[in-house]
């Protein structure tokens, strides 16, 4: 019994020697982050905002939730335009500030470092939280009346965009039936004009087959063969003739009319009553 009692007390005084460490370890690694802190704020005061996240990022390592490492962190990411990056560093601040003043700045960089990545929707929670924790800062009010105004112009813009892609669609839709009317048609004028040639070709054919069948069509004249008089014309014998009959006639008028010259005019006399 004894010699488990001397076990319990050796564990007891192993366990407290080790939490004792711990402990030890825990300030020595705190004292180390505050140590970092001042000296990343030493290079952001030289505006060297780079080296100064650096010397953030260690003092992180040594005490993850350090509130005041993660938001100075946030800062020179901020200045040096590593927005993306600065935003988790400013939740983490909000998350781990233990009072509202601090919370409340932490939201406002919140909502800058959105602003700037065109995250609106974001930046207004995040600037609508930071007056939660402190509604008399007229800057993060005005601050959150800018990016409510953004995020209205990117709802109507994207509005307008939809529309616009619904109107695009329309358009190249009736573009397309009509470019595909038009397709139809030619195809059925086509069809239409190759039923016309191929009508016309057997037309042809019924021609040269009834040619063939007609011997007479096909028969040569004899070259020796006198035209025939057509109906209602007279030949050529029958032209000369008539005109020799008219000039005969037309000099036996003549000889008369001379004769009658030769007698004498006729000389009517008036009445003396």
């Amino acid at each position: 019994m004894k010699f488990y009692l001397n076990i319990l007390i050796l564990c007891l005084m192993f366990l407290s020697s080790t939490k004792i460490l711990a402990q030890k370890d825990s300030i020595a690694s705190q004292r180390k982050a505050r140590s970092l802190v001042r000296q990343g704020n030493q290079l952001y005061a030289k505006e060297q905002y780079t080296d100064a996240s650096v010397a953030y990022r260690k003092a992180l390592d040594k005490s993850s939730f350090y509130d005041k490492a993660s938001y100075n962190l946030g800062n020179a990411l901020y200045e040096d335009k590593n927005f993306k990056e600065a935003v988790p560093q400013y939740e983490l601040s909000a998350k781990t500030a233990t009072d509202k003043f601090s919370k409340a700045e932490a939201y406002h960089n919140l909502g800058n470092s959105l602003m700037e990545t065109k995250n609106y929707q974001g930046a207004v929670d995040a600037y609508k939280n930071s007056l939660r924790n402190n509604p008399n800062d007229d800057e993060t009010r005005y601050n959150l009346a800018v990016a409510q105004k953004m995020l209205e112009k990117e709802k109507q813009d994207q509005k307008d965009d939809k529309n616009k892609d619904n109107k695009d669609k329309k358009d190249q839709d009736k573009k397309d039936k009509d470019d595909q009317d038009k397709k139809d048609k030619d195809k059925k004028e086509g069809d239409d004009k190759d039923k016309k040639d191929d009508k016309d070709k057997d037309g042809e054919g019924d021609k040269d087959q009834d040619k063939k069948q007609d011997p007479k069509k096909d028969d040569k004249k004899d070259p020796n063969e006198k035209p025939k008089p057509q109906k209602g014309k007279m030949s050529p014998e029958q032209i000369k003739q008539l005109l020799e009959s008219l000039n005969n006639e037309e000099k036996k008028t003549q000889k008369k009319m001379n004769a009658e010259k030769a007698k004498g005019a006729k000389v009517k006399q008036e009445k003396d009553w």
